[in-house]
């Protein structure tokens, strides 16, 4: 084939189409080198040529092409302002013309740069009133720089058009792959193919939803070449080895430049390393969480990027108008910081998830057993709460799940008692071991979860062992109380997963900004309320929720409510692991002297350990042989 550079003097015909024979290993030509001795001179002197002076140097140039045409093909940089001009350059098949499009005052300061070139910049006026616009071929703004400018040339010859892939067809990301091909984007979509299981995934994806550009792929090769560069694609695949597997795969078919995102739960060590490999093809690499669960991977929902921040900036023209929008309209997504950061917020935004299902649970729990209370009953209760202050979008689900029947049982009285997790909740626990960080409350709501799977054993007990309240115990089914309760205890679950995020971020170096990590959970995602709004603007001002006048004044109000609800329902025999937990944990950060003094001298009594002492320097250990005599 022959490429045709073309546009008015100054728009880097010459430089573009260097770059470009490079690419596709062609001889570069340049027109301006046919020019005659005298056209040359005229040009120099700044007079504009005439049809006339054209003539044969177009002649001697299309001859030239057809030559060109029937070997190796070749590059031409060509003015070729008027369409009659091109026609007569059209001497063969495979022309493809692409035309460099700027401003005046742009290209205007580029021939006023360059040096040692004929062209007198007096004949730009010209040029550009000579300008025939084409309706064809390929048209590339300038502005961009020059190895974008190729990039965007050889996705049009290759005819790549898609602007962005998402791998992995199932619940999250298909409906995120709708959700951007809703907002105009060309999307590719890929579903491996596996005989008898999975087949023709993605195709059904594109068959159900007619409307928008998608193109389906089950080849990963075709794939990611029909993709404009640089390349955007998000994984939405299982966490663990799946990952490195499909990226084994992706890798060798990628170019410098391109960004993969892995939107699935991945573990944030895990992401750091992947980070590390895809930097050392020259790749971009996005752990990111999302959340939202189906409806909000389709209708918006919130999302946290880390890793390469180079990479996001390339992605983050796709993934902003994907993302929910809080209540100032400000999409709901932002780049978190570098590694695995990412992802590790959204372990503990999952983390919080975990303590505020369990806590819901409980308090409905106390509703139900203790009180007696039926679904409908305590729906309503919920109901209220939403208008003091506490809605959220897990209360919200709650009061509905509490209204749904199966006939003429409440559908939540069908489903066997044995939650499940996926891991998240663990990592945390772990992470928050691992960093010092008490974590209670949130530990407990992972606990509580391992100990329902257990349904046969606690089946067998509760035939054994029965408990008895004690005698004379006067319960107070006093609402509010349990609302006040709730309250403090979910801005505990909160203050504790931000405490562990504050506390990996300062130690790895991550600046992770608090106040923004709440914003965009304002909307969108799992976790989202009227809570979280505040704290937004609390960690405007404190780095932690205990240091906030706000949090300080909840506490004070809502604390005896807390420490009564725990009691009462210990008492009845109830087990509320998260909100006892929370009530320790909370009571353990407001008491100056705790018993830890005990658990220094048993370490160094059993261990010689050692222990400061407070009449002491702090730096100073001391040892005491405590089998021997003393006072």
């Amino acid at each position: 084939m022959v490429i045709i550079v073309f546009g008015v003097s100054g728009s880097g015909k010459t430089t573009t189409g260097q770059l470009l024979a490079t690419q596709l290993n062609m001889p570069f030509y340049d027109a301006d080198d046919f020019h005659p001795a005298e056209n040359v001179k005229k040009m120099s002197a700044g007079i504009p040529l005439q049809d006339e002076d054209r003539k044969h140097w177009l002649e001697e140039l299309a001859e030239n092409i057809k030559e060109w045409s029937k070997g190796k093909g070749a590059v031409l940089a060509c003015s070729a302002l008027k369409e009659r001009y091109r026609k007569q350059l059209n001497v063969s098949d495979n022309i493809h013309w692409v035309f460099l499009k700027g401003s005046p005052d742009l290209i205007n300061q580029r021939i006023n740069a360059r040096k040692n070139h004929y062209m007198n910049p007096v004949l730009l006026n010209s040029q550009i009133a000579d300008l025939e616009m084409p309706e064809y071929g390929i048209t590339v703004d300038i502005i961009k720089a020059p190895h974008l400018i190729v990039r965007r040339i050889m996705d049009r010859l290759e005819n790549r058009v898609f602007n962005f892939g998402v791998i992995g067809m199932g619940v999250m990301g298909r409906n995120l792959a709708l959700n951007q091909a809703e907002k105009g984007t060309k999307v590719a979509i890929y579903n491996r193919h596996v005989l008898g299981s999975e087949e023709g995934i993605a195709a059904q994806v594109v068959q159900d939803n007619p409307d928008f550009h998608l193109a389906a792929f089950d080849d990963l090769k075709d794939f990611v070449t029909s993709m404009t560069s640089p390349r955007v694609i998000l994984l939405m695949i299982p966490a663990g080895r799946p990952i490195d597997m499909q990226l084994d795969d992706l890798i060798p078919l990628l170019e410098k430049g391109d960004v993969v995102i892995d939107g699935g739960n991945s573990y944030y060590k895990d992401s750091k390393l992947r980070s590390q490999r895809l930097a050392e093809h020259g790749l971009h690499f996005l752990p990111m969480g999302v959340s939202g669960g189906e409806e909000g991977a389709r209708k918006g929902p919130s999302m946290m990027p880390g890793g390469s921040k180079e990479g996001y900036d390339i992605a983050k023209p796709f993934l902003e108008p994907m993302a929910a929008v809080d209540k100032n309209l400000k999409p709901c997504i932002t780049y978190v910081g570098p590694e695995g950061s990412g992802h590790f917020v959204k372990m503990v935004h999952n983390s919080i998830e975990y303590g505020e299902m369990q806590l819901l649970a409980e308090v409905y729990y106390i509703f139900r057993k203790n009180w007696g209370m039926d679904p409908i009953e305590i729906s309503e209760v919920f109901a209220t709460w939403r208008d003091h202050h506490l809605d959220s979008y897990l209360l919200e689900i709650t009061i509905n799940i509490l209204k749904k029947k199966d006939g003429e049982h409440y559908l939540l009285d069908m489903i066997l008692d044995q939650a499940e997790q996926k891991g998240t909740g663990g990592w945390s626990v772990g992470t928050a071991l691992e960093y010092g960080v008490p974590y209670g409350p949130l530990v407990e709501a992972v606990m509580a979860r391992t100990l329902s799977a257990r349904k046969q054993f606690r089946t067998e007990m509760s035939k054994l062992i029965a408990y008895k309240p004690a005698a004379g115990f006067v319960k107070d089914e006093n609402t509010d109380r349990v609302k006040n309760a709730y309250a403090m205890v979910s801005l505990l679950n909160h203050a504790i997963g931000f405490d562990l995020i504050q506390t990996v971020s300062k130690t790895n170096g991550w600046d992770i900004n608090l106040s923004e990590v709440s914003r965009i959970w304002t909307n969108g995602c799992i976790i989202r309320s009227t809570l979280m709004d505040d704290l937004v603007n609390i960690f405007k001002e404190s780095e932690d929720v205990f240091s906030s006048l706000k949090a300080v004044e909840a506490f004070g109000e809502s604390q005896v409510d807390l420490a009564y609800t725990v009691s009462q329902s210990l008492n009845e025999g109830t087990a509320i692991p998260v909100m006892s937990s929370a009530l320790n944990y909370y009571l353990g950060n407001i008491t100056k002297d705790s018993p830890a003094n005990m658990i220094q001298a048993q370490r160094d009594y059993f261990g010689a350990h050692t222990y400061r002492r407070v009449d002491a320097d702090s730096s100073t250990y001391f040892h005491t042989d405590w089998t021997a005599d003393h006072d």
